[in-house]
């Protein structure tokens, strides 16, 4: 990265990314629909938890993007966590002016959000409340639906796209609720569509 050393504001912004950069967070695409149908959807890292109740989820959306006025006017979304084998779709969903539901690997639901068949987890929200943040609007909202798929995440740090190193099995017993210790759900019991 060319940073102007004049510009004390392109070296902090430029500074900033870095840090940012060496943050790992998860990937997702979130999706909607326009007031014709048409799907709609972009790729951030920039997602997380807000509230268990109600329960509310918040993902960052940079007003530059295409798909921003879409958003700013539809009362729901869906939030697709991505696994490492999906690194083709969260590019794809990162460019502009490509066609990216073209490959068939989304449906519609029953509540009429598209979603990605295999995706790690889906949560289906209705808009709970939208906040301008700088160059970023920031969507929140309150999970109606939730599908959860197995395997591991996809992670983004330093400026790609990487993979969880295993640290503990799945089904540790010292965990509240885990399978082994006799708590938990099996997986046809943890779709919720």
């Amino acid at each position: 990265m060319t940073v102007d050393l004049d510009d004390p504001g392109a070296l902090a912004a430029a500074r900033f990314k870095d840090a940012m950069a060496r943050f790992p967070s998860g990937v997702t695409i979130t999706t909607t629909l326009d007031a014709e149908g048409r799907p709609h959807g972009f790729t951030a890292s920039a997602f997380c938890s807000v509230s268990l109740d109600p329960p509310l989820v918040g993902v960052c959306l940079a007003r530059s993007a295409t798909c921003h006025p879409v958003f700013a006017e539809r009362d729901g979304f869906a939030v697709n966590v991505l696994r490492p084998e999906q690194a083709d779709i969260a590019e794809r969903f990162a460019r502009k002016d490509v066609d990216k539901f073209g490959d068939g690997a989304f449906r519609s639901t029953a509540t009429g959000h598209v979603v990605l068949d295999e995706a790690l987890v889906v949560l289906e929200c209705t808009v709970h409340s939208r906040h301008e943040a700088g160059d970023h609007t920031i969507l929140v909202g309150e999970v109606r639906w939730t599908r959860l798929g197995t395997g591991e995440p996809m992670v983004f740090f330093d400026r790609g796209f990487r993979r969880i190193a295993a640290t503990a099995h799945p089904d540790r017993t010292d965990r509240p609720g885990s399978r082994a210790a006799g708590g938990g759900r099996r997986e046809s019991e943890e779709e919720q569509w």
